[in-house]
């Protein structure tokens, strides 16, 4: 051990005083080093999460927790990462992701870890919670092994995720628990029960109501039912998100219900993935940005979260009108199989034989690309256009539409090619704008199938590639404060998000001048470039580009709800 030359001078002073005394010298323990830290990132480019400029220096990790971030020249640790060139970030926040069942499966989130994500947070159009038959039925399910917010959060961690997840709970699972999939009001008993349910999980820690307007059952709703559950969040403190009712045509008044079920309810609203769909509609957002600025503006706190590319993903369903899902997907089937209800739903979709219905946001079936399927026979028809498809079963498009849904139980998926470049920019320039990929955790191997939208492997790399570093549409110090204090202060997560001393160690190292996607729409199932570490609750899940196999994530909640 090395012993200071104060300590040296002492002792050979209280040495000298007892050869004249005759007594021995004081035995009092020198002062103990400071005990070295379990990581070193050393020499990087920090940038905080705040906004704030890059400066040069050091972040130091003890346990799960950030120790110091600064000039650490003489710190000590048992591991170092040299971070020299690159970014040192916190970790990025994933606003809208659907990994609540995909990490059960597998933990891994490589999909998610390889594009610098380290939480996510779900719960868009259903929920984990609450469950019963009417909600496991929907999900394919016979049961699940909880009940409750807390059960779910125990699963998830005994599963070992590698990122952090909470979750909103979502008007669509407590209307489907009290109701099942019925298109009317619910009685008082069905809403006293829904509020019931909102109640419990934003005691066990959801971050707040969220809805999927567009998807049944919650495109039953009507705005007053929805406020009035948003009103059970607001006293929990939490928000209001939502994929709202139109992104198209109706863009403008579906905004509006959005903000006004904040303002009525009490609560802070997040619009999922806000866009202008379809070419009619190009130029809305200006229009779409203008009105969330002028709630803003008379103290509603209005934000919103998108993804980077031109075309958006759903299911093939969301072609068919509204009416035609009362009751569930087995109803729906039924109604595709059934003569007559098909004979109307042809006359609605093709409007007079030119099928200018199907798939209209994207120009028509040429825009719709069938993106994954669950049958086997399907299979071939992954990548290509509804168009194609059609014409490749010898059918007109509405009749193989109605085929392929019937064949894959309403389990196809679809990419639309809808949205305009321009819109995505002008969005993208908004303080309040922050990034959800709308996908969830998926492998990037062999076992994927389909062809997945891109945004599941590159949305965030693809942000500073092309927005920050080729059309220097947002700086960089703001697209990190988007993607991570800006999403963390949205749901309350106090201690994640800022580059700080005491806060949870997540981070994302990432080479600022190579950082890129590689997914495209033809070949989606390829990582990212440029992440060169990531760590999760002081553990890294990516070291040096490569995955480490730990999954150190937790479940997430809400500040103040335990």
């Amino acid at each position: 051990m090395k012993i200071p030359q104060r300590s040296l001078l002492l002792s050979a002073l209280a040495a000298a005083v007892s050869a004249c005394t005759g007594t021995a010298p004081s035995t009092a323990p020198a002062p103990a080093a400071a005990a070295p830290y379990d990581v070193l990132i050393r020499n990087g480019m920090i940038v905080d999460g705040t906004g704030s400029p890059w400066y040069r220096g050091d972040v130091a990790l003890r346990g799960d927790r950030i120790a110091a971030v600064g000039q650490l020249r003489a710190a000590q640790a048992r591991d170092t990462i040299d971070a020299t060139g690159l970014v040192v970030s916190p970790g990025w926040i994933d606003m809208l992701g659907h990994s609540e069942y995909p990490l059960l499966r597998d933990g891994r989130a490589i999909s998610k870890i390889t594009q610098g994500i380290t939480s996510e947070i779900t719960g868009e159009v259903t929920s984990v919670v609450p469950v019963n038959a009417n909600t496991l039925r929907e999900l394919g399910r016979d049961s699940v092994p909880w009940s409750d917010l807390d059960g779910y959060f125990a699963a998830l961690e005994r599963a070992r995720p590698a990122i952090n997840l909470g979750t909103f709970v979502t008007v669509g699972s407590v209307r489907r628990y009290a109701m099942g999939d019925a298109n009317r009001a619910p009685t008082a008993a069905e809403l006293d029960t829904m509020r019931a349910h909102v109640a419990a999980a934003m005691e066990d820690g959801a971050m707040g109501l969220s809805s999927g307007l567009i998807y049944t059952p919650a495109s039953f709703a009507t705005t007053e039912e929805v406020i009035e559950l948003n009103k059970v969040a607001a006293r929990y403190g939490g928000g209001y998100a939502s994929h709202i009712r139109s992104e198209g045509d109706r863009l403008m008044e579906a905004v509006n219900e959005a903000i006004r079920i904040g303002e009525e309810g009490g609560t802070w609203v997040q619009i999922h993935h806000l866009k202008a769909s379809g070419r009619a509609n190009w130029g809305k957002m200006v229009a779409a940005v203008a009105a969330i600025e002028a709630a803003r503006a008379r103290g509603v706190d209005v934000t919103a979260d998108q993804y980077p590319y031109p075309a958006s993903g759903t299911g093939l369903d969301a072609t068919i009108p509204n009416w035609a899902h009362a009751g569930g997907t087995d109803s729906l089937l039924a109604r595709l199989a059934d003569p007559t209800t098909r004979a109307r739903l042809r006359a609605e979709l093709t409007g007079g034989g030119t099928d200018w219905r199907i798939g209209t946001s994207a120009g028509g079936p040429s825009g719709v690309m069938i993106a994954g399927v669950s049958t086997d026979s399907l299979r071939r028809y992954q990548g290509m256009r509804l168009s194609e498809v059609a014409e490749a079963r010898g059918q007109e498009v509405v009749d193989a539409l109605f085929d392929i849904l019937l064949a894959d139980r309403a389990n196809t998926s679809a990419i639309y090619f809808s949205m305009s470049e321009e819109d995505i920019e002008y969005g993208m320039r908004q303080p309040w704008m922050m990034v959800g990929i709308d996908a969830g955790a998926r492998a990037a191997d062999s076992t994927v199938t389909g062809k997945p939208h891109p945004r599941a492997y590159g949305s965030f790399p693809r942000i500073l590639c092309r927005y920050v570093r080729e059309r220097n549409v947002i700086t960089m110090p703001d697209a990190i404060r988007r993607f991570t204090s800006l999403p963390a202060a949205r749901v309350g997560l106090d201690d994640r998000g800022v580059l700080k001393e005491g806060m949870f160690a997540d981070l994302t190292i990432f080479d600022p001048n190579t950082v890129c996607d590689r997914a495209t729409f033809e070949e989606p199932v390829q990582t990212s470039v440029g992440i060169v570490h990531v760590i999760v609750n002081g553990v890294p899940v990516i070291r040096g580009g490569a995955v480490t196999g730990e999954r150190p994530g937790r479940g997430l909640r809400r500040a103040g709800s335990r």
